[in-house]
């Protein structure tokens, strides 16, 4: 999902009454001690029933039926997904169905409902400038792996080894086992009298996916001599060094201790 492109098409949408415009930031965060019981069902039934209450009491008819329309597109989607939800829910819709943006995200949103002319874009632009497109680059002497992060996802991860016998680096599989001919103290020698020269092999892929990818932020990861030497072979700076070996970690753990 392009975020930058989709706030621009939000930003432009006006609805004149009858046919506003829903806004919907859901909190569905298991980990969150206020939905332990599922509490969200309660907010956003009670959410719905005080907007359609309000226009009852205010004989809107027309408005009234553009609400319900939403409504029900609203209800038909919380019920087809509710199985796959993440930490929350960002849903803008129109009864003309001309709009329509439903996005399960992976972070914690504050509760709040919206029906007026315009959409209300305020958490969805924090997320985007808190959760940015990012490369985390995390480095192990002769391992190298890449995350691509985005709103909090990882959206893909490759890993590099450096291959002694052809000289260069090579992506390896999820299930393929390191080379286990080279004992540690001799990789480590080894690696120390080269690791600048391996890194310059590899830096400038990364670069160069960081320009394809349109990348806003660089990370890189690692152990203080390891990560600055990475640093030191790409053109690119990154705007945060971890000095923590961090490869083999969890992805949601790399991903709290960039991000927070």
């Amino acid at each position: 999902m392009d975020l930058n492109k989709k706030l621009k098409q939000l930003a432009t949408i006006r609805r004149e009454s009858p046919n506003k415009v829903f806004t919907m930031y859901l909190n569905t965060d298991p980990s969150d001690p206020e939905q332990q019981g599922g509490e969200w069902k309660i907010q956003f039934k009670n959410g719905m029933r005080n907007f359609e209450q309000y226009l009852k009491e205010a004989d809107n008819k027309e408005e009234l039926n553009c609400f319900q329309q939403v409504k029900q597109k609203v209800e038909k989607y919380i019920r087809m997904n509710e199985q796959q939800f993440r930490r929350g829910i960002i849903l803008i819709t129109t009864a003309d169905k001309e709009v329509w943006f439903a996005v399960r995200i992976q972070m914690r949103l504050k509760t709040v409902f919206f029906w007026q002319e315009t959409p209300v874009l305020d958490q969805l632009k924090k997320l985007k400038k808190q959760y940015p497109k990012s490369g985390i680059i995390l480095v192990q002497q002769n391992k190298v792996k890449l995350m691509e992060a985005y709103l909090n996802e990882v959206e893909a991860v490759k890993t590099y080894e450096f291959d002694l016998e052809i000289d260069d680096w090579r992506e390896k599989t999820a299930v393929e086992p390191g080379n286990p001919t080279i004992q540690k103290d001799d990789l480590y020698a080894r690696f120390e009298a080269n690791k600048q020269r391996w890194y310059k092999k590899i830096a400038p892929k990364m670069d160069k996916l960081a320009k394809d990818k349109q990348w806003e932020k660089v990370f890189i990861v690692g152990e203080p001599g390891q990560a600055q030497a990475f640093q030191d072979q790409m053109n690119k700076s990154p705007d945060k060094v971890i000095n923590k070996n961090m490869l083999d970690h969890q992805k949601s753990n790399i991903l709290k201790e960039i991000f927070g």
